[in-house]
């Protein structure tokens, strides 16, 4: 599931940055969610597959608190991104004369860098201080369950929700790939 997480993102991220056709706002979001995809998988399961291989359940705390600082950090990123893509399309489709006035490369650019910046405002405001004050975890089979539902089933299906389904990203890959 990690390695289809990894491939299907970079194949989307790809077939956006090869084709002149998809460089519009979506895609450009896109590309960003499929990277955010990425580095969010990659900040747990990595250690994970290490943990099921060796048989040792050990982190230490600093590697906690960085892996931990990157898994909300990416979490969040993704969640504001898929606000920035809901807003592109609320545009697209209210206001389809003024999409490519209000749509522009420079507002596209900020919406993505002030994803980025609120979700590093809001960790050190708040998320920080509340897990680091929980010393005691418990840990059950349900949210271990529940945790690989979100850092990698999720991130491995979006590339087939938002992108494989559509014609423009299809052909472009097929480009991309040498198959047309």
């Amino acid at each position: 599931m990690y390695l289809i997480t990894v491939c299907g993102n970079l194949l989307i991220i790809m077939a956006i940055s090869s084709d002149s056709h998809l460089h519009t706002p979506m895609y450009f979001f896109l590309a960003n969610l499929s990277f955010v995809d990425i580095c969010f998988t990659s900040t747990t399961v990595p250690k994970m597959l290490w943990n099921i291989q060796t048989q040792r359940k050990v982190i230490t705390y600093a590697g906690c608190i960085t892996q931990m600082y990157f898994f909300i950090i990416f979490g969040d990123c993704d969640d504001f991104l898929l606000t920035v893509m809901a807003y592109d399309r609320f545009v697209a489709i209210c206001q389809p004369l003024h999409y490519t006035v209000i749509m522009n490369p420079w507002l596209c650019g900020l919406l993505v860098l002030v994803s980025w910046v609120t979700v590093v405002s809001l960790f050190y405001c708040t998320v920080l201080g509340v897990y680091l004050s929980s010393a005691a975890t418990q840990s059950s089979h349900a949210s271990a369950v529940a945790s690989v539902m979100y850092t990698v089933v999720t991130p491995m299906l979006n590339p087939f929700i938002y992108s494989l389904r559509n014609t423009d990203i299809k052909r472009a890959l097929k480009r991309s790939l040498g198959f047309q």
